[in-house]
């Protein structure tokens, strides 16, 4: 058993956290051409450890989601019910998508962004645009021909398409197939047992991510960037703190400061890791034990949100938008910025599950409004520490329509959701649970 008095996790990742960014930005500053430094300790000891923490994490995804998802289908039991609760969280991701890139566009214009920048540098830097997927393959995409090559790719769209149809047809079998779902339940029982003693060295993984990234990557390379490095910044805390809390407190009618004290950990995770897939377990744990969602919601919203849902990205697309344009002495007219945030709706869908999306999304939207595409090497440098807080709100948002989506279905503990203990990631004990006995919905008990 691990003991019960560590300090909070939350903490110990908030203190590692800031171990690594302040370690790392001092080797970047004093020891970026130490061979032995950067050799054994930041491409060495640094990325090793970082790299095996982001694929324990990668583990987890694919069979926690399956069986999440598994459970989530029977637990709702009502096909009819399952289309509502989808169809209620794809227009509430499109929502968040577009408020995000219509606050990005009013703020970045409010500011002015990018008007004095110096284009000497952007003559220095180029960028090939990567080619987006015609949407005709996009929807022929979403069927797997290969389920297991799916699997085997990590292929979030179609395992999560393959694991419905076969969830449902589960329900449809009836009382045959109630072996099935029972197995389901207690597989998912043991991954998220997994998913806590991943969480158990976290603090270490984390510290490992971030001495990494600033070694490479440095404080100093925000200064030229900053007036569009700032408005990116302040952009994604007013969504994440004003936007999405408004949403959750009129919608979902909950309180927004509870959300955001049970969220904490997830974000302060998120930002390190600077991906959502692989936050997936920690925010299906955090939604429902912490916010006290049922699986059968939580199952299914959640990674259904961290694959398209990308108001991050939204929101660096408006911000870059209006950055370069601005750059460029390029004046766009109402109709150029209602196509942005059009673009970013539909694109946030289309390009779901495909490597690079932001930079697809970018070079989708300039191509469209006639900025110039190589504009976005001018972004790119500060766009990895961007991707950290990104992840971040993105996570959020997940959380924020996965509660008002189960508020909406009368599937959330409001007793758990108040609760300020609840789920408490530092209690993580590794001996024997009792054996399951049903709690969760179960259309064949």
């Amino acid at each position: 058993m691990i003991s019960d008095n560590l300090p909070q996790m939350t903490t110990k990742i908030l203190i590692w956290m800031v171990a690594g960014l302040v370690l790392g930005s001092v080797i970047n500053v004093f020891a970026s051409d130490v061979t032995f430094i950067q050799g054994y300790v930041v491409n060495g000891l640094f990325h090793v450890l970082g790299a095996i923490f982001i694929n324990l994490l990668e583990m987890l995804v694919v069979p926690l989601v399956t069986f999440s998802l598994i459970c989530g289908v029977c637990g709702i039991g009502d096909i009819k019910k399952l289309g509502r609760v989808g169809l209620k969280s794809f227009l509430l991701f499109l929502l968040t998508t577009a408020s995000a890139v219509a606050l990005a566009i009013f703020v970045a214009t409010i500011i002015g962004s990018g008007k004095d920048f110096d284009l000497i540098k952007a003559a220095q830097t180029k960028f090939e645009a990567p080619t987006a997927p015609p949407l005709t393959q996009v929807f022929i995409n979403l069927v797997p021909s290969n389920p297991v090559a799916a699997y085997a790719d990590g292929n979030m769209l179609q395992i999560i398409f393959f694991t419905i149809l076969f969830s449902i047809c589960v329900l449809m079998i009836g009382d045959r197939a109630r072996p099935i779902a029972d197995g389901a339940e207690r597989l998912n029982e043991v991954m998220m047992k997994v998913v806590t003693v991943v969480m158990s060295i976290a603090p270490y993984g984390v510290f490992a991510l971030m001495a990494k990234t600033f070694s490479v990557q440095g404080l100093g390379l925000i200064v030229p960037m900053l007036s569009y490095f700032g408005v990116v910044i302040l952009v994604l805390l007013l969504h994440a703190s004003c936007t999405l809390m408004l949403l959750l407190k009129f919608w979902g009618r909950v309180s927004p400061l509870m959300f955001l004290k049970k969220m904490r950990a997830v974000q302060v995770f998120a930002f390190s890791t600077s991906s959502s897939s692989a936050t997936i377990p920690v925010t299906l744990r955090a939604v429902e034990k912490k916010l006290g969602v049922d699986n059968s919601t939580a199952s299914f919203v959640v990674p259904f949100g961290a694959t398209i849902n990308m108001d991050g990205t939204a929101i660096m697309q408006g911000v870059a938008t209006v950055f370069i344009a601005n750059v460029y002495g390029i004046e766009l007219s109402l109709a150029g910025y209602m196509t942005v945030i059009g673009m970013a709706v539909l694109a946030s869908i289309g390009t779901a599950g495909v490597p690079g999306v932001g930079l697809i999304m970018l070079a989708m939207v300039f191509n469209q409004i006639g900025l110039p595409v190589e504009g976005i090497a001018l972004v790119m440098g500060v766009d990895r520490l961007l991707d950290m807080m990104r992840t971040a709100v993105n996570v959020t948002g997940d959380a924020v329509v996965t509660t008002i989506v189960a508020r909406g279905e009368d599937s959330i503990s409001m007793g758990t959701f108040n609760d300020p203990d609840a789920g408490a990631m530092e209690h993580l004990h590794l001996k024997p649970t009792k054996p399951l006995k049903g709690t969760s919905k179960n259309p064949f008990s």
